[in-house]
């Protein structure tokens, strides 16, 4: 009960802090906005914003220009980059071109790269890390690539994904999109269900934007569960790539960015202190400006 207790008190501090950091601004509000074509003709929406070397953000599930931690991120990065920011296929301004393929989101992020006009340097933020992952074994150019946190399961850590895509698509045709995203948050994140009942009190907007593109989280699902990229594949993606951890995060989060790291050539871990799923900007930015440099 004390663990599901403070669980609740972080993930409302954290929507806090964004809310602070952003002062209620998107991505959107904050950068130049413009939009590209993918390969199968999908638009893809997407907003520039800093000068510097090219950097793209590669979003996680549910997040998009308008939700998550990538304006907070951005801003930051934005003192030293120029900051490409997308909604994912499906999500915000983005079109979403039946059927769903994993090539196709590989596509949108080859299109992004190219509006870069240069080699750029790559972040994937959860589900995000693993998509970045695909493209570049895929060949989409990158420079280097640091991922935070990619959820894989991990042997022994099961996160019980076995059937969660049909689960959500039985929520999501049957008009439920509200029990679609508190059946992924709980069964497949695993966050605490008196937070997930409470969060359209405590966090309404976040919460209505997340039933707006919940019924992109099989795309995510479907990710996860190639680990081609972590086995025969891995050899692929020989540029320099640093996975990044928070050491409050659970144990399997913990042990799959170990896993990610060591399956990589050129692959390495850091943790960070304090930290958790939940990105802190103030944080992760310094060490990305570390690890990407700042000339």
């Amino acid at each position: 009960m004390q663990r599901t207790f403070v669980a609740i008190l972080v993930i409302i501090a954290f929507g806090a802090l964004v809310m602070r950091y952003s002062r209620g601004r998107t991505v959107k509000a904050l950068g130049e906005n413009r939009t590209t074509t993918s390969r199968d003709g999908t638009t893809i929406a997407y907003t520039k914003r800093g000068s510097g070397p090219p950097l793209i953000i590669v979003d996680g599930v549910f997040c998009y220009r308008e939700n998550g931690p990538a304006t907070e991120v951005a801003s930051l990065l934005a003192e030293h980059y120029t900051v490409f920011t997308y909604d994912r296929r499906g999500r915000g301004e983005s079109g979403d071109t039946a059927p769903y393929t994993l090539e196709g989101e590989i596509d949108d992020l080859r299109a992004v790269a190219k509006e870069a006009g240069a080699t750029p340097l790559v972040l994937g933020i959860s589900s995000g890390a693993a998509l970045t992952l695909q493209a570049v074994a895929s060949g989409v150019g990158a420079k280097r690539i640091a991922l935070y946190e990619p959820p894989y399961e991990v042997d022994g850590n099961p996160r019980r994904l076995e059937g969660a895509t049909e689960r959500l698509q039985s929520f999501i045709s049957g008009g439920d999109r509200a029990g679609a995203v508190r059946f992924f948050m709980t069964d497949v994140f695993g966050a605490p269900r008196a937070f997930v009942m409470a969060m359209p009190f405590l966090m309404p907007t976040s919460w209505k934007r997340n039933k707006l593109v919940v019924h992109t989280a099989p795309y995510d699902l479907m990710i996860l569960a190639d680990r081609s990229v972590l086995k025969e594949r891995s050899s692929s993606i020989s540029i320099p790539t640093l996975v990044i951890g928070g050491q409050e995060s659970p144990k399997g989060l913990r042990d799959a960015v170990t896993a990610v790291a060591n399956a990589l050539p050129n692959g390495k871990s850091r943790f960070l202190p304090g930290q958790n799923h939940n990105i802190s900007g103030p944080v992760l930015v310094p060490v990305l400006f570390e690890y990407f440099g700042t000339t």
